[in-house]
């Protein structure tokens, strides 16, 4: 494999990392790999820390379809967690309001995933790294601040719901670029006239390439192996 020439592989994320920290080992790997001291390296789509699934890493000149990776729709599984809600609109920070669960049923959660289908507007999280004047929107929130964070266009294309025991409910969603599933969290709780929060978090495919293809960190690893002198 002629990695300068490029190359593009699909990595599962693990849990609490980064997908900037996934690149960092990635490259370190490849450096010792190759005895070079730069690499040229990227990931097509964040996934926050305590997201897991599929991260696409280009490498060489795979670098430059990384916006063409970004564009294909995301498919992700994972749970919510109905009757609170929390800053981050996940488990990162904790619980700062609780809301009734007296009404929820079956019937009105079937019936609010489905009005979430379609062509939309969503605000991200502010505990997030959308860029706002030139500056993450987390470091605002470091600072205290609470700058008002545009709108985005998005597209949900399949929302369904499964096993479901109140107060958690499993999802699988499919979904434009750019969407937020913590965002979705938000307005589903706001929907059913409650709260919620995301729980958990796996992506499991980006356009057809698809997360049971992925391998981990440690198997990059044995591929890589570094130079011997």
């Amino acid at each position: 494999m002629d990695l300068k020439e490029g190359a593009f592989f699909l990595i599962d994320k693990p849990y609490t990392w980064t997908s900037f920290q996934v690149v960092k080992k990635m490259k370190y790997i490849l450096c010792k790999h190759t005895g070079e001291k730069k690499f040229k390296i990227g990931h097509a789509g964040t996934l926050d820390p305590l997201a897991t699934g599929l991260l696409i890493v280009c490498v060489g000149k795979y670098t430059k379809r990384i916006e063409e990776f970004q564009g294909l729709r995301k498919e992700y599984i994972g749970t919510f967690t109905l009757g609170a809600t929390t800053p981050s609109y996940d488990r990162e920070q904790p619980v700062n309001a609780t809301y009734p669960l007296e009404h929820i049923n079956d019937e009105l959660l079937f019936s609010t995933a489905k009005s979430f289908l379609g062509k939309q507007k969503q605000v991200p999280p502010l505990f997030s790294a959308i860029k706002i004047d030139g500056k993450r929107a987390y470091s605002y929130v470091k600072q205290g601040l609470s700058p008002e964070i545009k709108e985005k266009d998005i597209e949900i294309f399949d929302f369904e719901l499964s096993d479901i025991n109140i107060p958690k409910v499993d999802f699988r969603i499919a979904c434009s670029k750019g969407t937020y599933i913590r965002s979705i969290a938000r307005d589903f709780g706001l929907e059913l006239q409650s709260g919620a929060y995301l729980n958990r978090l796996c992506r499991t495919k980006i356009g057809e390439y698809s997360l049971e293809y992925a391998i981990s960190l440690e198997e990059f690893e044995d591929k890589f192996p570094p130079l011997k002198e």
